[in-house]
């Protein structure tokens, strides 16, 4: 006999002499058991103690089994449920297993079969709860690591994988992605996951803030006198990031001059100051990043081809916001989190209707947009919960004008046709949620900011019930 008392088993039954016999073996066998004698009764009690499990009849008065088990799927973290039926109501609990149901055991009820079932229940629980706390680990790992880069999308977990498998190495690494998706984070992220290194010098560079001569002045230092102005000698970059990592941000503002000098550092690890011809040696990692396509400058000639193999060991391709839409909700959240702390605002998050136009936007300024359309949310935000009448009115018309897609002049959209033209993002949006929480419809609600009952509906809708459930 195993010792379950810690697990709690609630045992639903209009028969007084059922809850008994089943009581009373469920306390032989370890249990720590209690009784209803209908649905209603049976949520009052869960509302005052948790049960871990409830073993509930399917035919009873005031409040059969499927409305029990109906309501109890609805609530915030729903007890596992296993319904008892007599041979006549099999396809109701057919029915019921479709409802989420954990099991169902008929009647006669065989103590050895409701042994064995609830150890089966109590061993998977086991199992996901362990699961659980290995992925909120590497989570909680995760976040630590990788300095703020928030995303579940496909293509982030891909990026993740690889910052960790060339952190531990010096290699050179190429950033590329447009304005505002965090290529600044990635650079931050490489050079804190390197154990030997996170410690040492992290040097960032805006390169196209500058111009040329300053730009020189900044990554190589300057003696005095070396211009006007260069009254004492003064370090460069580079010298300061000795011995760990230099972040060049706007690589392509480098003039060929400067791209000369900069392929010497990788190659040679050596360069001058500005006005001397003292020769430095330096050991830096270098990670530059760039909102523009290289090889088409290359191609005009306004950038040097051996540079660009010298940089681009290790390439990183950042997606913009409107291919990882998924990551909205997640990035909300974090968003609010931490500018409502800033702000002193009690704000807890989005309504669904503010939710849906977040992800409706294309974001041409990425998650740096998304950022500023969010603080100003949070200053004018006077509820707890941000709803559109936050968001500036050009928002909410630029998600219906991409809602809507084009419309052709010669033809007119009817009702249906615009039913059917939404439908298809609607769902790869749906598959790809699913997808990034491992078909867990329960997370899957909740990243989506709408309930479960509305999601059901729309798996239901277009069909994606018959794929794998949680």
């Amino acid at each position: 006999m195993h010792n379950h008392q810690h697990i709690h088993v609630l045992v639903v039954d209009d028969e007084p002499l059922i809850r008994r016999s089943l009581s009373e073996f469920l306390t032989l066998e370890g249990y720590t058991a209690s009784g209803a004698s209908n649905g209603k009764e049976a949520l009052n009690l869960l509302k005052k103690s948790k049960a871990d499990i409830v073993l509930s009849d399917i035919q009873m008065p005031d409040m059969d089994g499927m409305q029990l088990l109906k309501e109890i799927k609805a609530q915030k973290n729903p007890v596992p449920v296993i319904l008892m039926t007599g041979y006549g109501t099999i396809d109701n609990a057919v029915a019921a297993i479709q409802m989420g149901a954990y099991d169902y055991i008929t009647k006669p009820i065989i103590d050895n079969e409701i042994k064995i079932l609830l150890e089966r229940l109590i061993k998977e629980r086991n199992l996901l709860e362990e699961n659980l706390k290995l992925k909120q680990q590497l989570l909680e790992n995760r976040r630590d690591c990788f300095q703020g880069i928030v995303g579940a999308d496909e293509k982030m977990r891909k990026i993740y994988a690889l910052i960790e498998a060339i952190a531990n190495t010096r290699a050179t690494v190429l950033i590329h992605g447009e304005s505002g998706t965090g290529k600044r984070l990635v650079a931050h992220a490489i050079h804190k996951c390197n154990e030997s290194e996170k410690d040492k010098p992290f040097v960032e560079v805006s390169c196209g803030a500058l111009t040329e001569t300053l730009l020189e002045s900044e990554l190589f230092g300057h003696v005095k006198g070396a211009f006007t102005g260069a009254i004492k000698d003064k370090p460069g970059r580079f010298e300061l990031a000795n011995g760990g990592t230099i972040f060049l941000d706007e690589i392509d503002a480098f003039s060929p001059a400067l791209q000369v000098k900069l392929l010497r550092v990788l190659q040679e690890g050596e360069f001058e100051r500005v006005g001397d011809n003292h020769t430095l040696k330096v050991d830096v990692r270098v990670i530059t990043a760039t909102n523009q396509d290289l090889e088409t400058l290359i191609a005009q000639n306004k950038f040097r081809k051996d540079l660009y193999y010298r940089l681009n060991i290790i390439a990183i391709e950042l997606p913009p916001l409107r291919e990882r839409k998924m990551d909205i909700p997640l990035l909300a959240d974090e968003l609010i989190r931490r500018h409502a702390k800033q702000n002193n605002k009690k704000i807890t998050g989005v309504s669904p209707e503010a939710l849906e136009i977040l992800i409706n936007c294309d974001w041409p300024g990425n998650i740096r947009e998304l950022e500023n359309v969010i603080e100003r949310a949070i200053i004018l935000c006077k509820n707890s919960i941000i709803t559109p009448a936050d968001f500036p009115d050009t928002l909410s018309k630029r998600a219906a004008k991409l809602t809507a897609g084009p419309v052709e002049t010669s033809t007119e959209l009817t009702g249906c046709q615009l039913k059917k033209a939404l439908q298809e993002p609607e769902r790869d949006l749906l598959i790809k949620a699913l997808e990034s929480m491992n078909w867990n419809r329960n997370e899957t609600a909740k990243s989506l900011g709408i309930n479960r009952t509305t999601l059901y509906k729309k798996m239901l809708r277009f069909g994606l019930l018959k794929n794998k459930q949680k």
